[in-house]
């Protein structure tokens, strides 16, 4: 018997302050929880960009079944080449719901808001089976220089209409994210 199907249910909207804890729980159970035991690393990060004002609230989205947040993406202002720019992530989907289209309605969503924005492009670093499927590639074939000692195939980024080769340089996410190194 297949899962049903989401779809009907699926309700996309910008993230809220009233989502909070609902998000908070939602990243602890995506991804694992550091040594602490404290929350995850995603968690933390996504405190410090909201408390930093980093976090694009037309970028960062829930997603809700029957009013339970089920799914988020976190979109926030990065630098490349000394403009204004997107990081994406984190981005998750409850457990039990992945594989069922949320994380890629949650993923055209923000492609399809950062065009409508102007956005000339999109980083983040991640899976080049799964990003790949969006149109990412790595940021090293643009001209985008990574911000970490990653692999380049991990450092992705998506050209949006607005991009431009000369746009290219070096990309340095939001300062939470180097504050994770600390």
């Amino acid at each position: 018997m297949s899962a049903p199907d989401l779809r009907d249910a699926l309700v996309l909207r910008p993230q809220t302050r009233a989502d909070d804890a609902a998000v908070a729980a939602l990243v602890d159970s995506a991804f694992a929880t550091d040594a602490g035991g404290a929350g995850t690393v995603e968690r933390r990060l996504l405190g410090e960009l909201r408390a930093d004002g980093d976090l694009v609230p037309e970028l960062t989205l829930v997603a809700e079944v029957d009013g339970a947040v089920v799914g988020q993406v976190a979109c926030s202002t990065g630098d490349l080449a000394g403009r204004p720019s997107i990081g994406l992530g984190p981005i998750c989907v409850r457990p039990d719901l992945q594989g069922r289209g949320i994380g890629a309605a949650l993923m055209s969503a923000v492609i399809a808001t950062a065009e409508r924005r102007g956005d000339p492009v999109i980083v983040l670093l991640g899976d080049p089976d799964y990003y790949g499927f969006f149109g990412f590639v790595p940021a090293v074939d643009l001209g985008i220089g990574s911000p970490g000692p990653w692999p380049d195939r991990f450092f992705q980024a998506k050209a949006l209409r607005a991009w431009r080769p000369e746009l290219a340089g070096p990309f340095r996410y939001a300062p939470a994210f180097e504050r994770l190194k600390d």
